[in-house]
């Protein structure tokens, strides 16, 4: 419908632009893309909530794999070996995951994200769905109020990306075992390190870690070390999107790669011990 033009609005709405009825005058499929954005986001939080809540084949005790939505764990209902960290608390109730000291970081980490901003801000809020469409809200209030203000908080779940990251990889280290003891390599070593990488890759991407390196800094010449760690961060940060969604992928394969080898239904391919 076309809006009174007394109404008052923001955006597309404001009294300065131009009042057209129609949503949208392109042609193309606009829609697509948040189409694909909803489905691939939803599908990784139902199979990972679904994985978190299970308590099931997420650690092989003979290599040593533990699936990185259970890391750190560190309750006594965790399996035996699994805690690499040692037992922090007792036993958790059946209705709290195993990860759950991780988890929730991890989450606002990703939910904070500016890449992930943009993608669920369009393809779940349509906020605007796309360029040149109209977005259904009468007005915009920005990241001012809750929730949205958490969002203001990116860089200090960015510090707690961080530590996960080096959990992680300590992790992957700990998986080179092999199962009459000593070092072990497999096809799950290689999924495990090819996913603490990626995972690496997508945390130092972060816009926060950029800004960190040399947000703050009016002579590059005058600290050449962190002008060098700026740079390399930049190369990333152009590639923060594809990270993003990489990352979501392997963090899925390697939980069912762990998951299929846990639970024995396959057997890892060992290259040594």
């Amino acid at each position: 419908m076309t809006r009174p033009a007394t109404e008052s609005g923001t955006g597309v709405f404001a009294a300065s632009r131009a009042r057209i009825a129609d949503r949208t005058l392109r042609t193309d499929r606009w829609w697509l893309s948040p189409l694909f954005t909803v489905l691939g986001l939803a599908a990784f939080i139902i199979y990972a909530t679904v994985r978190a809540f299970l308590r099931t084949a997420y650690w092989v005790p003979d290599y040593h794999y533990l699936t990185p939505f259970y890391s750190p764990c560190i309750s006594t209902s965790c399996a035996p070996g699994a805690s690499h960290f040692g037992h922090w608390i007792g036993a958790l109730p059946s209705w709290i995951p195993l990860g759950f000291i991780a988890l929730p970081f991890l989450l606002l980490f990703r939910l904070t994200c500016y890449y992930y901003r943009k993608a669920y801000y369009r393809s779940v809020w349509f906020s605007p769905p796309a360029c040149a469409v109209a977005e259904p809200h009468a007005k915009y209030t920005g990241e001012t109020k809750l929730p949205l203000i958490i969002q203001n908080a990116h860089r200090y779940f960015f510090y707690i990306a961080v530590i996960v990251s080096l959990v992680n990889t300590y992790d992957a280290i700990m998986a080179f075992h092999g199962k009459t003891g000593g070092f072990g390599f497999g096809l799950g070593n290689i999924i495990i390190v090819a996913n603490v990488i990626l995972l690496w890759a997508y945390t130092l991407s972060c816009h926060s870690c950029r800004h960190i390196a040399g947000g703050r800094l009016k002579h590059f010449s005058a600290h050449p070390v962190r002008y060098w760690f700026w740079t390399q961060v930049s190369k990333l940060n152009t590639r923060h999107m594809t990270l993003a969604w990489t990352t979501l992928g392997t963090l899925a394969l390697t939980d069912f790669y762990v998951m299929l080898v846990a639970s024995n239904t396959i057997s890892d391919l060992r290259f040594v011990n």
